[in-house]
């Protein structure tokens, strides 16, 4: 297989949220201390901004690739570093990696040439990555992350250590035949309050294909007499959508906007397939509608209750006060 070089950061792998436990350690992940970026690449795949930075494929049952991993230690110390590869998720739409050494049936098909380095302070080096489908592989995509793990032990007398980590992801499918399509549907625009004094515009995104989506892309918004044009607005990275499964992405607004009527125009991209929209969004946005809304309805349908009560009450009392006269 024909590899290429390449030299842009791979991001690392967000994983189990940090949670300290006595006699144990404290994981942080996305420590500056480390970094691992990708050296090579498959030629076929140059084009593709998710191969760049993770490793994806396509392979058959019985093939064994090969690709190159490079290791930085950006600390002012000299840092001993472990290597390994975990199982991966993708949960609530967040690419997650297994606590700690958690593998699955993909990270046990990945070995690195050695299992562990010594660096000191802003040295690199380079390590092969062998990843190995068996035979009897099944069809189907597989997720997983190698990792980059420096642990520091206690100190001062503390029984919590700490396990810093970074890591490239993983995405292999294994199947026959020729690599499964990816595609990708966007089902509109919704305009809302951001957490912050800014709008946030987000859409939902649907996977068609057969492949993870990894979602990036643009915002843009012009006035409908297009007099002003704003943007473009990146959207919030890490969103990863599951073939058949549906996630939501979402860019801020930053940038002051004239009351009224908005086109807005999102660009979305996972790996090399694009995909846009557009829709008529209203600026400022409106008050949301909240539970005052329906607790009011309810308010109302109390009240004709009891107004009904009331006078169902007052004609029972009237027909029995009438029946008490007539006895009389």
């Amino acid at each position: 297989m024909v590899l290429a070089s390449v030299a842009v950061v791979a991001f690392a792998v967000p994983a189990s949220p940090a949670t300290a436990f006595p006699g144990t350690t404290h994981r942080v992940e996305d420590d500056p201390t480390i970094s691992i970026r990708m050296l090579d690449i498959p030629a076929a795949r140059v084009k593709d901004p998710r191969a760049r930075a993770y490793i994806v494929d396509h392979l058959k049952p019985g093939t064994t690739i090969h690709r190159r991993v490079e290791i930085q230690n950006s600390s002012p110390e000299r840092q001993h570093i472990e290597l390994y590869a975990a199982g991966a998720t993708v949960r609530e739409n967040v690419f997650t990696a297994f606590d700690g050494r958690g593998g699955n049936e993909l990270s046990s098909w990945v070995r690195t040439e050695v299992p562990d380095i010594d660096l000191p302070p802003g040295a690199k080096r380079a390590v092969k990555v062998t990843i190995s489908v068996p035979e009897s592989a099944s069809r189907g995509e597989r997720y997983a992350a190698l990792l980059a793990q420096v642990t520091k032990p206690p100190t001062d007398g503390s029984n919590i250590g700490q396990i810093r980590r970074v890591g490239v992801r993983i995405y292999l499918d294994v199947g026959p035949g020729g690599e499964p399509p990816t595609d990708f549907r966007i089902d509109g625009l919704t305009a809302g309050r951001g957490p912050g004094e800014w709008p946030v515009v987000t859409a939902r995104v649907h996977n068609t294909g057969e492949r993870a989506l990894d979602m990036n892309g643009t915002l843009t918004l012009s006035r409908e007499s297009g007099t002003a044009r704003v943007g473009p607005f990146s959207v919030t990275t890490g969103v990863t959508i599951l073939p058949g499964q549906t996630g939501q992405v979402s860019a801020e607004v930053t940038e002051p906007l004239a009351p009224g009527r908005w086109t807005a125009r999102l660009v979305l991209t996972s790996g090399t397939v694009e995909r846009e929209t557009e829709g008529k969004l209203t600026f400022p946005v409106p008050v949301e509608a909240t539970a005052a809304e329906p607790a009011g309805r309810t308010g109302l349908v109390l009240s004709v209750g009891v107004g009904a009560v009331l006078a169902i009450a007052g004609t029972l009392l009237a027909w029995h006060l009438i029946r008490r006269s007539r006895c009389t």
